[in-house]
């Protein structure tokens, strides 16, 4: 939303970030022929109140952000390691970009935050993803309810049941 107001920056930021993600997919494929490595990305996206603008002295300027909802947006980023996606979204910019699927990941409490935030996957826009993704992302909701709720061996077998492995490639 800066530096004009948008009405659905959440779903604009949410955007970027998967089209930056497709954007190394060719890329990938020419470095795989030339036999270089391939460049892996995470994205974070948070949503918050945050400064935006041109910040620093007369001898050094830049546009940047700054604020608790960046740092936020930057611990996602770097937590897409550890639970092995590519895109991790907070729980606030999810409920404000309705307009996709999201597989709830955990909840967390990252450095220099009290309170755990809820993290989750974006899948895709909720009208393009196939049915059977919907019900992988049901199905491993299912046994997150049973963790968390503690009942282990109903957790275990609904864990079992989930055949989640990220979208379905394209044939």
């Amino acid at each position: 939303g800066a530096p004009i107001p948008h009405p659905h920056h959440a779903d604009k930021a949410i955007e970027a970030g998967m089209a930056m993600l497709a954007a190394l997919e060719p890329l990938n494929e020419e470095f795989a022929k030339k036999g270089w490595p391939e460049i892996r990305i995470g994205v974070g996206v948070n949503t918050g109140v945050m400064s935006v603008g041109n910040m620093g002295s007369a001898f050094r300027r830049a546009y940047t952000v700054l604020g608790d909802a960046v740092n936020l947006g930057s611990r996602l980023e770097g937590i897409t390691k550890v639970y092995g996606v590519d895109f991790i979204v907070s729980g606030k910019t999810a409920r404000q970009a309705g307009r996709y699927l999201y597989r709830e990941l955990d909840r967390v409490t990252v450095k220099g935050k009290a309170k755990p935030v809820t993290i989750l996957e974006p899948i895709g826009r909720e009208s393009e993803v196939s049915v059977a993704e919907k019900e992988q992302v049901t199905a491993f909701h299912r046994f997150l309810r049973l963790y968390r709720g503690r009942p282990w061996d109903e957790a275990q077998a609904a864990l079992a049941s989930c055949s989640y492995a990220g979208p379905a490639p394209v044939p």
